[in-house]
């Protein structure tokens, strides 16, 4: 959420964020305007309760004409009362659902366009694999090999589902627990985290409104399962105010997540990029209501990322999301796209999003600044740190080998029991 101060300090910023990330049902004007109508019904409601509060006093000792007079005032008065309050409960509920969905603005650097094909392209990293045979795409070595079973998946759970077998599902847990590992060796507190969630943390994180046609909505039980571990680590001090020494937060947590990916239908139908149920190891930092630091973790986040990438040897290129492909909430964003062969293109695998107080408005999480003496917005970051099964596409058609086999990277192996290769049996 925005202070709405500074929309009323700077309204064409926040209508050159809805153009630029293609945000609809936000009307910049319309809402100052029902804003300055609810401020001015408000600051009559104050006006009136005095008013009445001083007239109800002097009733007692009026008599005769006077007295008539101010009990014709105090009709009037209650009058204006309700229909004050009339106003503000016609206009509140516009606001506070308007407040909700204007976007941040993105940061000066962010490239403005349409959508992901216009995402500009920072570097590479690591080396795309010439075969010297005719390379099987990640089904076709997960089906040959007893590692996925597609099928079976989709008869019982209907489409993008799947089932993982063998050393698919031990590969899986190894890529997910060498992520933990490594992330809490940099020093990220380890969480387990509940999945369903309640609506105020979805709204919060910013998820909702926007959100609700992609996500698992259990109405009966007024509760969501998440898409993403950024919403309960995100969420985890909502309502809280912190110390500044505590700052940063910095989380870690490995857990399943829920996508309906509503509007994709006929869209990457194929394999496993986009499923509705899949693992996630997500880091999410909570730090001081600072520009230079949340630059700073933004690009640890990212370093973090790219550290589980090369460690399991996966060439990639590191982008710029572009306004159109922002989120409502993120100011910035860089995605890593993992080179996959049977898509013959780098694909996204990882998403590193910096929202300044965006979230943490919306959440009130806050902290106490011992310079100002008073209670600060924190800053939030968020980052997957790798999500399987999407991740295993580059790793077994990358390592597969010309006898059908695939080479299991080395960092894997101890989680593996030191196997080295999968094989048919």
């Amino acid at each position: 959420m925005i202070d709405i101060k500074l929309i009323q300090e700077n309204p064409e910023i926040f209508k050159k964020a809805v153009r630029d990330k293609n945000i609809g049902m936000v009307d910049i004007d319309d809402l100052l305007e029902t804003y300055e109508e609810l401020i001015a019904a408000k600051r009559l409601l104050q006006e009136i309760a005095t008013s009445k509060n001083r007239i109800g006093k002097e009733i007692p000792n009026l008599t005769g004409a006077k007295k008539d007079f101010a009990l014709e005032q105090l009709r009037f008065a209650k009058q204006q009362e309700a229909d004050s309050e009339e106003r503000i409960k016609n206009n509140q509920p516009f606001y506070d659902d308007a407040m909700l969905r204007v976007p941040q603005p993105a940061d000066d650097d962010v490239p403005v366009g349409k959508d992901d094909t216009e995402n500009v392209e920072l570097r590479k990293e690591g080396q795309v694999r010439q075969f010297d045979f005719e390379p099987k795409d990640h089904i076709q070595l997960g089906q040959s090999l007893g590692l996925i079973d597609v099928e079976r998946g989709v008869k019982l759970a209907g489409s993008r589902n799947y089932f993982l077998k063998g050393d698919g599902a031990l590969l899986h847990w190894a890529v997910l627990r060498f992520a933990m590992d490594f992330m809490v060796e940099r020093g990220y507190q380890p969480m387990s985290v509940p999945l369903l969630m309640k609506d105020e943390a979805m709204r919060g994180t910013g998820y909702y409104p926007g959100s609700e046609e992609q996500t698992y909505q259990m109405e009966r039980d007024e509760l969501s399962l998440a898409g993403t571990a950024e919403v309960p680590l995100t969420a985890y001090h909502m309502g809280e105010i912190l110390k500044q020494e505590e700052l940063p937060k910095k989380y870690v947590a490995m857990s399943s997540c829920f996508r309906r990916e509503a509007g994709a239908a006929g869209k990457d139908t194929y394999g496993l990029y986009r499923i509705h149920q899949f693992d996630k190891v997500e880091q999410v930092i909570v730090c001081e209501n600072s520009i230079e630091q949340s630059n700073k973790f933004h690009e640890e986040i990212l370093a973090n990322a790219e550290g589980v990438m090369q460690a399991l040897g996966l060439p990639y290129r590191v982008v710029i999301v572009c306004t159109g492909d922002l989120g409502r909430g993120q100011a910035k964003k860089y995605d890593i796209e993992a080179w996959m062969p049977s898509r013959e293109n780098y694909c996204e695998t990882h998403s590193a999003s910096k929202f300044y107080e965006f979230q943490a408005r919306r959440m009130n999480l806050r902290y106490k600044d011992t310079t100002a003496k008073k209670n600060i917005f924190c800053h939030t970051l968020n980052n997957t740190v790798i999500a399987s099964p999407r991740i295993l596409i580059p790793l077994l058609e990358l390592y597969q080998n010309g006898d059908g086999s695939v080479t299991i990277p080395e960092v894997l192996r101890p989680y593996m029991s030191g196997k080295e290769k999968i094989t048919a049996e």
